[in-house]
């Protein structure tokens, strides 16, 4: 197969990642770019020359059409972006849109929908989904080798819900096998006005979320989470009714304790010939030539984004969102303050008496 022709829209970290990526795999050819700064431009033409850059994408779209194009844009941008270039580019063969899909899981919806529409390779580089410990954690927990997976605690500092928690959470999801969720609670605090890749998130936050059948996940995320393993920015623990199984984000190797490994075990798996934005670009390569399709992880990470948006609509409003999110309708603000003394007035109902 001749190379395919790949443009990127936005030069940021995702971006650069996906150029990166496209510039070591021997099924593409980077040939645009676009940003709206310029200086981000010249920078990009220096670090791959002949590399054709533009502060506008519908103008690359026009001028320079593609075989695929990675939009890696911040979320609110992405809905549009994605859907210009679906106009713009008839004969366009595959699709990459970073994660989170959207800002919403509305415009989320929309972006995979269209896509679909079109029945185009798609991905969204969901990282833990291409790496070997991951993968083997989930085929193990999957297989019942720590029993029935009842609660997924995740500890990550100097991140937040959006941009890091969308990997983890779509790593639960992808752990339950898509499993629909029940609710999502969080509370976020933002004493310290943080902002990260173009968007406000939290200074602190705990997110807790549960499925249709009751496996909990609980993410502490935010500026300074103290991570009870000592040397360690990221932490997954999953535990089960036979077992648990601890490993730590983007790191190789995982520790599993159940029947076999009575004592804890430290496995290492090898890692993947391919593994982050390179693995899900030849992923798409594959799916053109072959004509398959496999929207498997668009759709987990789309169920990812909802449980995002899900917790920061829960801080906002101080109530448990249930799930649609998209459905949900958030109630009057409450006049009720557990924690302090009831008046015997106002209502209510007394806990002692419920079964």
């Amino acid at each position: 197969m001749n190379k395919l022709t790949a443009a990127v829209v936005g030069g940021g970290a995702g971006g650069q990642l996906s150029m990166n990526a496209l510039h070591l795999s021997e099924k593409y050819e980077l040939v645009a770019a676009a940003d709206l700064r310029p200086e981000v431009c010249e920078k990009l033409k220096q670090k791959y020359p002949g590399l054709r850059t533009y502060t506008s994408h519908t103008e690359m779209f026009e001028d320079c059409p593609t075989d695929v194009v990675c939009v890696s844009t911040f979320p609110p941008s992405h809905e549009a972006v994605t859907l210009d270039a679906l106009a713009a580019l008839p004969q366009l063969k595959g699709i990459v849109v970073e994660k989170p899909l959207g800002d919403t899981v509305a415009s989320g919806r929309r972006i995979l929908s269209e896509i679909q529409k079109r029945n185009l390779p798609m991905a969204v580089p969901h990282g833990l989904l291409v790496k070997a410990t991951p993968l083997e954690i989930i085929e193990r927990v999957q297989r019942g080798e720590i029993g029935e997976l009842k609660l997924v605690e995740i500890q990550n500092k100097y991140w937040d819900i959006i941009n890091a928690g969308i990997h983890w959470l779509n790593f639960f999801v992808a752990l339950t096998r898509n499993e629909t969720m029940d609710y999502v609670m969080c509370i976020c605090e933002s004493s310290t006005r943080t902002y990260r890749d173009g968007m406000q998130v939290e200074t602190t936050a705990v997110t807790y979320g549960q499925t249709k059948s009751g496996v909990r996940v609980v993410m502490n995320t935010g500026d300074d989470v103290f991570v009870n393993r000592e040397g360690k920015d990221t932490l997954f623990r999953l535990i089960g009714t036979k077992g648990q199984i601890e490993f730590w984000g983007w790191e190789s190797g995982y520790l599993i304790q159940n029947a076999e490994y009575p004592e804890s075990q430290l496995i290492v798996p090898e890692e993947l010939p391919e593994s982050g934005h390179l693995a899900h670009l030849n992923n798409i390569a594959r799916m053109i030539e072959t004509g398959e399709r496999d929207y498997s992880i668009p759709e987990s990470s789309l169920l990812a984004l909802e449980i995002v948006e899900g917790a920061y609509i829960s801080s906002r409003t101080r109530s448990k969102v249930a799930f649609p999110v998209d459905s949900f309708e958030a109630p009057a603000e409450p006049d009720w303050n557990p924690g302090a003394a009831y008046s015997g007035s106002g209502g209510g109902r007394d806990g002692r008496k419920l079964v």
